[in-house]
């Protein structure tokens, strides 16, 4: 079997038949679909959740750093600006947090909104947690919030029948632009 082309005919089983459909080839989806680098319940360098805070804030897409919780760009995101607000601790349930740390997650979570409004202008958000490999949660041994930017129209043709999302900047860039929002 070959390829399709760029055009979208497909080569499959020599038929050569054009389909119709132009193929947005996103590669870097596969160590994702794979499951690479992700942990079972390992903390420190086995979890990337625990790794991540002892990177730059560059190098680990941090957007802000508090006393117990910091904020980072999913690196398989939903949507441009689509954050994580998580402990430093390595925690699975959001029942084990602390106090302090349930307090300064929160107030994270509300300066994410805060920031994603003033970065991008979203005009909603889907905030929430899978708790537990059965909800949901790719990484599961270490609990993240997720905040999730909406806007009228975000979901295309390219999404629901394209299984596919386009994301118009580079995480990089979006880092930048949340957490000079996120300063001010």
């Amino acid at each position: 079997m070959t390829e399709p082309t760029a055009r979208g005919v497909s080569e499959q089983d020599g038929a050569g038949v054009p389909d119709g459909f132009a193929r947005l080839w996103m590669p870097h989806r596969m160590a994702y679909i794979k499951g690479e680098n992700k942990p079972a319940d390992q903390e420190g360098d086995g979890c990337p959740f625990c790794r991540i805070p002892s990177l730059s804030d560059e190098d680990g897409l941090i957007v802000a750093r508090g006393e117990l919780v910091y904020s980072v760009l999913n690196l398989y995101p939903y949507n441009a600006g689509h954050l994580m607000v998580l402990p430093y601790r390595h925690v699975a349930d959001y029942t084990d947090l602390g106090e302090a740390e349930t307090a300064e997650l929160a107030a994270f979570t509300k300066r994410a909104m805060t920031a994603l409004r003033t970065a991008s202008g979203a005009q909603g958000f889907n905030i929430g947690m899978n708790m537990g490999s059965v909800a949901g949660a790719g990484i599961a041994a270490h609990l993240h919030q997720h905040v999730v930017p909406r806007w009228g129209g975000d979901t295309n043709f390219m999404p629901v029948v394209g299984h596919t999302r386009v994301l118009p900047q580079l995480l990089r860039d979006t880092r930048k632009l949340i957490a000079d929002a996120w300063a001010d």
